[in-house]
């Protein structure tokens, strides 16, 4: 990632802020997003010797990924990558498809879909102009599993996978590779508090791997689809969960 510019979408949660230690680790010029302020954990990187800026930004209003992509190339010149992993799921209803408020559907479709989608058009046209680029957007194994009382969530995840695969063979000419990260239940204290245990160990009992699945085991996954070694994949989803299920 040396010297590469990306861009990190929902950069202040607990998942956001393992792509970002990671790439200042590697050398990359990152950009962090979020609806917060993450402007003292930026000045931590630099401090540190990293390369970081933060932007404020709200993905489901096109102005705001707009100013995001512009922060961007005015900081670093360019944009060489971008982690779509902003998302409405803590705040999402569990329960009976029937109950869930319209307004709740309507934000979450606003966020994980709409939201996504104005990222990439903000940064597509520099990537268009470098002739390179790489967006990885960030879907979950949801879909995959058919989850029950989650419906407008997992409805999200699943159209997530289906712009990916359209939008890689629309902007493939230009050398762009757009994939797709799935990742399994990542708990942490606010999911916990809200669902308690028992969905992890579920979830863990499930998979070939038998334990629970951290934020930086997306790490990896993330650091090959912003590299050279995914240049000749494009159109992909890869599920990083344990093994739980397989494709």
């Amino acid at each position: 990632m040396n010297g590469r510019t990306i861009i990190v979408t929902g950069a202040g949660g607990n998942i956001g802020l393992a792509y970002c230690d990671a790439l200042v680790k590697q050398g990359a010029n990152l950009v962090m997003a979020d609806l917060v302020d993450l402007s003292p954990q930026a000045d931590k990187y630099r401090s540190g010797g990293g390369s970081a800026i933060a932007v404020r930004v709200d993905v489901a209003d096109n102005d705001s990924t707009q100013a995001m992509a512009q922060a961007a190339v005015q900081a670093f010149g360019r944009i060489d990558g971008i982690i779509n992993n902003a998302g409405f799921f803590k705040n999402c209803t569990f329960g009976s498809f029937m109950d869930i408020p319209a307004e709740e559907w309507d934000r979450c479709f606003a966020i994980n879909v709409r939201g996504l989608w104005q990222c990439c058009k903000a940064v597509v046209p520099q990537m268009k102009e470098q002739g390179s680029g790489k967006i990885v957007n960030i879907s979950s194994n949801t879909p995959y599993k058919g989850i029950p009382n989650f419906l407008h969530y997992v409805s999200s995840k699943a159209a997530i996978v289906g712009l990916s695969r359209s939008l890689a063979r629309e902007v493939g000419p230009f050398n762009i590779q757009v994939n797709t990260l799935c990742p399994d239940l990542i708990p942490d204290a606010d999911i916990e508090a809200k669902q308690g245990s028992q969905a992890d160990i579920r979830t863990v009992a499930g998979r070939c791997l038998q334990r629970t699945q951290t934020p930086q085991d997306m790490v990896g996954a993330a650091l090959f689809l912003l590299s050279d070694g995914s240049d000749f994949i494009t159109g992909q989803s890869l599920l990083v969960n344990g093994g739980a299920h397989f494709l």
